[in-house]
C-alpha cells in the first residue's frame, strides 16, 4: 500500500530525503532569465538543450558578474518549495568555459575600474629591502616552494610569515580574504603582503577574479605583491594589487635584490670611492700645508715687527741712559746749592767734590 501524506508534510520528507541524498550538488548550464529582486534577491534559470531548473540565491553570495547566455557551475542545494515548485538554493557560482570567464571578468573589470580600484595614483612603493613579509599561498603548491627558495638564494635572513590557503575552487576567496585580514590585525604589521599561486587554466585562477578578494587586496594597510599564475595571466588581483610580478619566481625577485650583486656593485662603489677619497686627502693636505705655511710667514712678520720695534725702543732707551749723556760732555750735579755747601759733580770718567762759593737763581 502506497504511504500517504499531506502536502506539507510531503515537500518536507522530500526536502529531508534530497538534504540527506545532495546536501549540495554542483550543476553546470547556461544562465537565463536573470534579475536582481528588491536588491537581494537573485533569480535565474539554469538551462541546457533538453531541460530548464530555477535557481535561487542572495545578492551578497553573487561574488562573480553573470548575464543571461553565460555557461556556469553552480553549487547548491536541490529544494522543493513549498508551491511544489522544484528549485536549487545556490550557495556559489562560478563562469564556466573560457567564453564565459571571459566575460564574467571584463565585467567586473570595467565595473571596479570605473570605481578607481586599479587606478594608478593608489598604489604604493614597496620596501626597498624588506625584514618582514606575510605570504599567502598554498605551502603544497610548486610555485610557493620555487618562491621561497628564489627569496632565500637572493637575501635571506628575513621573517616569513605564511598563511596557508586554497589556491583555486570555491573556498580560496574566502580564505584569501581571511588571511589578508589576519595579516592587517597584526600588532606588528609585515612590510608588505606576497599573495603567490604557479599557472593553471582559465578556470583554475578563477578565484582571483572574485569581487569581494579584489576590493579586499585594495583595502589592505599592507602594500601586496602579486605574483598569481604565468606572465601572460592577468587577474583582478593583479590589477588591483600595489605591484603585479609576472610569476611567484618573478616576484621574489621584485621583492629583494640579489645578495651577489650587492656585493659586486659594493666593491666598485669602494674601487670608484678610493682615488676620490685619497684625492680628497690629498687635497685636504695641500691646503693645510698652505694654510701651515701662510700662519707661519705672518708668525714671522710678527716677529719682524716686534724685533723692529723692540730695536726702535733699545735706541730709544739708549739716549737716555744718563752714562751716554755724561760721554757727550755733560755733568752730573748732586747735593744742595748754596754758599758753601759742599757737592759731588760726576763726570763721564770722574767724580769731583767741590765746595760752592756763590750761587743764584738763573
Amino acid at each position: 500500500m502506497a504511504p500517504r501524506f499531506g502536502v506539507s508534510d510531503f515537500v518536507a520528507i522530500t526536502n529531508q530525503t534530497l538534504e540527506y541524498a545532495f546536501p549540495l550538488v554542483e550543476v553546470e548550464g547556461e544562465v537565463a532569465s536573470f534579475k536582481v529582486n528588491q536588491g537581494k534577491f537573485v533569480f535565474f534559470d539554469l538551462k541546457d538543450d533538453q531541460a530548464s531548473i530555477g535557481c535561487f540565491m542572495m545578492l551578497f553570495q553573487l561574488r562573480v558578474p553573470i548575464e543571461d547566455g553565460m555557461k556556469v557551475v553552480v553549487t547548491a542545494s536541490p529544494k522543493l518549495t513549498q508551491w511544489g515548485k522544484f528549485s536549487l538554493t545556490v550557495k556559489s557560482i562560478r563562469p564556466s568555459g573560457e567564453g564565459s570567464i571571459k566575460k564574467s571578468f571584463e565585467l567586473l573589470k570595467a565595473k571596479l575600474e570605473k570605481e578607481g580600484l586599479f587606478s594608478p595614483e593608489r598604489k604604493r612603493l614597496l620596501p626597498k629591502i624588506p625584514r618582514h613579509i606575510g605570504v599567502i599561498s598554498s605551502t603544497q603548491a610548486a610555485g610557493y616552494a620555487d618562491f621561497i627558495k628564489i627569496l632565500n638564494d637572493r637575501w635571506g635572513g628575513l621573517r616569513v610569515d605564511v598563511a596557508s590557503v586554497a589556491v583555486q575552487g570555491s573556498e580560496a576567496p574566502d580564505q584569501i580574504i581571511r588571511a589578508l585580514n589576519y595579516f592587517n590585525t597584526q600588532d606588528e604589521l609585515p612590510e608588505v603582503i606576497v599573495l603567490i599561486r604557479g599557472g593553471g587554466s582559465a578556470d583554475d585562477l578563477s578565484a582571483f577574479n572574485d569581487e569581494q578578494l579584489v576590493r579586499a587586496i585594495a583595502a589592505s594597510r599592507v602594500p601586496v605583491l602579486t605574483g598569481i599564475g604565468h606572465e601572460t595571466d592577468t587577474s583582478l588581483c593583479d590589477l588591483a594589487a600595489d605591484v603585479r610580478a609576472a610569476t611567484p619566481s618573478n616576484a621574489a625577485q621584485i621583492l629583494v635584490p640579489n645578495k651577489q650583486d650587492i656585493i659586486r656593485q659594493s666593491k666598485m662603489q669602494v674601487q670608484m670611492l678610493v682615488p676620490q677619497i685619497l684625492g680628497i686627502v690629498e687635497r685636504f693636505e695641500q691646503k693645510i700645508e698652505g694654510r701651515v705655511e701662510e700662519a707661519a710667514d705672518a708668525t714671522q712678520r710678527r716677529l719682524d715687527q716686534y724685533r723692529r720695534y723692540l730695536a726702535q725702543t733699545q735706541r730709544l732707551l739708549a739716549q737716555f741712559d744718563p752714562q751716554r749723556v755724561l760721554e757727550r760732555g755733560y755733568a752730573l750735579v748732586r747735593g744742595t746749592m748754596g754758599p758753601g755747601e759742599v757737592i759731588e759733580i760726576e763726570l763721564a770718567r770722574a767724580i769731583i767734590k767741590a765746595k760752592v762759593e756763590s750761587y743764584e737763581q738763573k
